[in-house]
């Protein structure tokens, strides 16, 4: 009776030692499971909203002067995605404090805006992309207590990189190169027209 006993116990102990390696050995099977799925990727899609500011140095065509300065403002766009693949459209307008006096004549550019295609290849959280479209713009002139200003219209291309910080929040640096249609001046007597490189940092908030 006494082995008998002994038996059963060792047979229990046994059976529940199997058990327990059986339970350990499909957990240790279903954990790599869960740790190894795929994350979701970085979503560029939708609308956004920003401010950036930056630096800005250009050209006055047939004139010596060359405006340089400070620029900032606000940008608003929206994108498409499709897969690692970026497409979408940005407009933004800036204020500057690009000017340059040179002999009689002041030259200033106080404000510009673009509105832009953006297209570009993601990785995950970083953006690599370029851009063109439409800029536009003033070129004032003074000299000897007259000023004078036109607004007109060009082009702009460039190149930039964006990173993802969080799922709403973005920062970007961005190159661009504009190039403002030229205009008649009555104060040079010749037409006049406005190049510029702008550098700027910004940041946007995806909604």
């Amino acid at each position: 009776m006494k082995r008998l006993v002994v038996g059963a116990a060792a047979l229990v102990a046994a059976g529940w030692t199997a058990s327990a390696k059986a339970a350990d050995l499909n957990y240790g099977q279903g954990a790599p499971y869960t740790v190894n799925q795929p994350l979701n990727a970085y979503s560029w899609a939708g609308p956004y909203l920003g401010g950036n500011i930056g630096y800005e140095w250009g050209s006055v065509t047939s004139n010596p002067a060359n405006p340089s300065g400070f620029v900032g403002g606000v940008q608003a766009g929206y994108n498409f995605q499709n897969g690692p693949w970026v497409f979408g459209i940005e407009g933004d307008i800036q204020a500057t404090g690009a000017d340059d006096t040179f002999a009689p004549w002041k030259f200033s550019n106080p404000w510009f805006g673009t509105v832009r295609g953006r297209a570009g290849y993601s990785f995950s959280n970083v953006l690599f992309y370029g851009t063109a479209g439409l800029a536009f713009g003033e070129l004032k002139g003074q000299t000897f207590g007259f000023t004078e200003s036109h607004t007109t219209a060009g082009w702009t291309a460039g190149v930039g990189a964006e990173v993802g910080l969080a799922p709403n929040w973005s920062a970007k640096l961005e190159y661009l190169y504009i190039d403002l249609s030229t205009s008649q001046f009555a104060i040079t007597g010749v037409s006049n027209g406005y190049t510029a490189s702008v550098v700027r940092a910004g940041v946007n908030y995806h909604f």
